[in-house]
């Protein structure tokens, strides 16, 4: 199966989508275990890799680049609706 998200870092709480991705897609990135696409994310856009609590830390590429504003579900969409910036 080729790869549809980026991780850059094990500690990476968030993934890059490679491409357009739909509802319930499982999304891959080498050996991972797939986590399924909980609503439309465009490419280059950020998916939860795993729950994340509210106020939690947003790690991509192994840097902190903001912090979650409510609980994002795996899968889920991360971006300005769930997400404040940390710069």
């Amino acid at each position: 199966m080729k790869d549809s998200i980026l991780i850059i870092n094990q500690k990476d709480n968030v993934a890059v989508a490679l491409q357009d991705l739909t509802a319930g897609e499982k999304a891959t990135a080498g050996d991972m275990t797939p986590v399924t696409i909980l609503e439309p994310v465009a490419a280059a856009h950020k998916i939860a890799l795993r729950d994340i609590k509210a106020g939690e830390k947003i790690i991509k590429y192994g840097e902190t680049v903001g912090k979650s504003t409510q609980r994002i579900k795996q899968g889920a969409w991360v971006h300005t609706h769930n997400l404040e910036g940390g710069r």
